[in-house]
């Protein structure tokens, strides 16, 4: 009995405990700024906002479509700083490949970084803490059953401006490449939107995108850790 009662107050001690911490925590503002593989609606965007507690608010800014170059043309930007976010979340890549158009194109080593650094000035400017993320692969398999890739001169360009600018970067595209190689193409087609849709995912692809994004967090980003549900 005793041992019971000893329990019962330990949780109540831990439950309060937790509540007091979750009280504790101060409000903090994520904004989302990419292609459609970051939307809501067909990217990992709205399973990332949904592992979040209520202390914390997402805005998405990503535009299906768009590129590092034409969604800055677009003048979305104004708006995303507008939100005052605490962190920003920024992943280009799809859409800057050839063959998009010379309004969305951009060559890694030039012109896809200049892009960024404009992102990242901009964003620091106002106190914000960015953060780089490499493409999310598509899910293209060759004969042997491995992703095939055409994505990696943007991942690596992605991953020289962070360091270059000393942030934090979440190389998404490494990390979707072994997930997809690990799991083959047949459970990967289970998160194709449409059966032949291999860039963007459904709800669950996205969740377990999400889950390769929070594994890859990096030490700088501990603090965000603690808002997760």
């Amino acid at each position: 009995m005793k041992n019971f009662q000893s329990a019962i107050i330990f949780l109540a001690i831990l439950f309060f405990s937790q509540s007091l911490m979750s009280a504790e925590q101060k409000k903090i503002t994520i904004a989302l700024i990419g292609d459609s593989t970051v939307t809501t609606s067909a990217g990992w965007g709205k399973a990332f906002a949904l592992r979040f507690n209520n202390k914390v608010t997402v805005h998405n800014f990503a535009m299906g479509g768009r590129s590092s170059k034409s969604w800055l043309a677009e003048k979305r930007l104004p708006k995303a700083l507008a939100s005052k976010p605490d962190y920003v979340f920024i992943q280009f890549g799809h859409n800057g490949q050839p063959g998009k158009g010379p309004k969305r194109e951009t060559i890694p080593q030039t012109t896809y970084k200049e892009f960024l650094q404009i992102y990242i000035n901009e964003f620091k400017a106002i106190g914000n803490k960015p953060i780089i993320i490499s493409s999310v692969t598509r899910r293209k398999f060759n004969k042997d059953n491995k992703v095939t890739s055409t994505l990696t001169p943007w991942a690596k360009a992605a991953a020289e401006v962070a360091q270059k600018n000393n942030i934090p970067f979440i190389d998404l595209h490494r990390a979707s490449i072994e997930y997809h190689n690990e799991i083959g193409p047949e459970a990967s087609a289970k998160f194709n939107p449409e059966e032949t849709d291999v860039t963007h995912f459904d709800l669950e692809g996205a969740k377990e995108i999400t889950k390769l994004i929070l594994q890859e967090f990096p030490k700088e980003l501990k603090e965000l850790k603690a808002y997760l549900k």
